[in-house]
């Protein structure tokens, strides 16, 4: 099996500077990751205004529709209206029975009795 050197063949001079001085890479890219969060915040921050502002429009339109005539409701004033209503608006009204059947249903059968052993 052949072993392979710790240190590549070709070191180019980016690499040894970089190896030497490690900030060279570590605080641009840093940078940019930072700047391009700041810059994508602004992106989102627009699309949560658009979506602030749909809903605004329908609540709006809600307000418009809906609480020109509401009436405040009150739990005891319907139990009352309820229970002033007629009560007279049905009739109880009996099913056929199918034929062979008594009036009162079918009567309940009797157990089997015990055999003794």
């Amino acid at each position: 099996m052949a072993v392979f050197p710790s240190r590549p063949r070709g070191d180019t001079p980016l690499n040894k500077t970089i190896k030497k001085y490690p900030g060279l890479f570590g605080v641009p890219f840093v940078l940019i990751i930072v700047a391009a969060s700041y810059g994508l915040s602004t992106f989102t921050q627009t699309r949560y205004d658009l979506h602030d502002s749909k809903v605004k429009q329908v609540t709006k339109e809600q307000e418009l529709n809906l609480d020109r005539n509401r009436k405040k409701f009150d739990i005891r004033e319907e139990y009352f209206r309820l229970n002033a209503a007629p009560d007279e608006d049905w009739e109880p009204k009996r099913i056929a029975r199918p034929k062979g059947l008594p009036e009162w249903g079918v009567p309940p059968t009797e157990p089997p009795p015990k055999k003794d052993s």
